[in-house]
């Protein structure tokens, strides 16, 4: 097995790791509700996907005192 000959300096150690950083979250907005919705996901509030109704959504009743 092959071993380093030398020690990996700091800048170097985190150069290599530049590529592992998270990346911010896109979010668009949905046409129909105008809630923050991921690109290519129907939305969760109205079930709209690209101007249609793709998923059929339950309105909660509200609760009663």
């Amino acid at each position: 097995m092959a071993n380093p000959k030398k020690r990996k300096t700091h800048s170097k150690t985190h150069q290599g790791r530049a590529h592992l950083a998270l990346k911010k979250i896109v979010l668009n907005k949905c046409p129909k509700c105008g809630a923050a919705v991921k690109p290519h996901t129907a939305c969760a509030l109205c079930g709209s996907y690209r101007g249609k109704e793709i998923l059929k959504i339950k309105i909660k009743a509200a609760k009663k005192k």
